[in-house]
């Protein structure tokens, strides 16, 4: 019987497709490629929720032949080698675009409006706190994405909708593409941080984004601005952010991601007031969590059965001899 190691368990959908396939699945409850490892020495299939994946131990399991992403990010993962040995990395493009542009948008509202902070300060009987008049409201605020894929477009739409003024950073992204929507194109993200009232960032962990947002970056911004990540937590200098929320440099910040996760109770940025924070759960709605798990399993099943499966980040691994004998 094949087998597919998890390292922790999917949504019941996905199970279901896993189940439906017959194949062995064995649940490490643990993303760590050392603990994960003796479950992978026999395994054909991969799929990370929480964890990630080295050199190292791809190299030991050699009889994997496929890893899964329920979602799209594969920063955790070293597609280069997957490359390498001819290992597809599944991913499941489009899923929860939606489900995470609503999180980035309610984010929005929530620090924009002060909701957090008032009320935990009213469930401490501090009625006053109503008098502090730190919300502002949004219409003909601008936002400014960094990035605009397909959830940056899903959330201009939406901040388009309730009377917002919409900037857009994005150098893969052809100008007329933007102005054609209504929308403002700038070539400098520096002159995007000082104009936009809401910066919101959409872009993937790379060598080149990584800490794309630092003290630099987060002096440029106003000091009633609100900066909203719910891409991934490397993208900003956690630190940087950590120092402008304690100097009042910022009205706001909202996070849906951190640099390193879990969370603990110990994470710096937590002491803050003036953060709104998530469990990267941005993409874990009931609807996206079926979708990106449906896809993750029937993309790993898919290749596991010699099949191509068209949605993977890597489609060079199909040049590898092991698929062209």
């Amino acid at each position: 019987m094949k087998k597919v190691v998890i390292s922790h368990r999917l949504h019941e959908d996905g199970m279901s497709v896993l189940e439906k396939a017959q194949v062995h699945v064995a649940i490490t409850n643990n993303g760590d490629p050392k603990v994960m490892l003796p479950e992978l020495l026999d395994a054909e299939g991969l799929i990370i929720r929480i964890g990630s994946i080295d050199r190292e131990t791809l190299l030991s399991a050699k009889n994997l032949k496929v890893i899964g992403r329920p979602g799209v990010g594969v920063d955790d993962v070293d597609v280069e080698t997957a490359t390498e040995l001819g290992i597809p990395v599944v991913i499941a493009p489009g899923a929860n675009t939606r489900s995470v542009a609503e999180h980035a948008f309610a984010f929005m509202f929530a620090a924009a409006k002060d909701m957090i902070h008032t009320d935990q300060e009213l469930r401490k009987g501090n009625f006053g706190i109503r008098s502090r008049y730190k919300a502002f409201e949004l219409f003909g605020k601008t936002l400014g994405l960094v990035g605009y894929g397909n959830i940056g477009s899903i959330l201009a739409n939406m901040a388009k909708s309730i009377g917002m003024k919409v900037t857009v950073y994005d150098p893969f992204v052809k100008p007329e593409v933007i102005s054609g929507l209504g929308y403002r194109y700038e070539t400098d993200l520096k002159a995007l941080l000082t104009n936009a009232d809401v910066v919101s960032l959409h872009v993937p962990l790379t060598p080149k984004t990584k800490h794309l947002i630092g003290e630099t970056e987060l002096k440029l911004m106003k000091k009633q601005a609100i900066l909203i990540n719910c891409a991934r937590g490397g993208i900003v200098d956690e630190a940087a952010l950590a120092k402008a929320l304690e100097n009042q440099e910022l009205h706001a910040a909202a996070t849906d991601v951190f640099a390193n996760e879990p969370v603990t109770v110990n994470e710096p940025l937590l002491k803050y007031e003036n953060i709104i924070v998530s469990p990267h759960m941005a993409g874990q709605t009931k609807e996206a969590a079926s979708a990106v798990a449906t896809m993750a399993a029937e993309g790993v099943i898919a290749v596991m059965n010699g099949e191509r499966w068209p949605h993977v980040c890597n489609p060079k691994a199909y040049e590898h001899p092991r698929w062209n004998p």
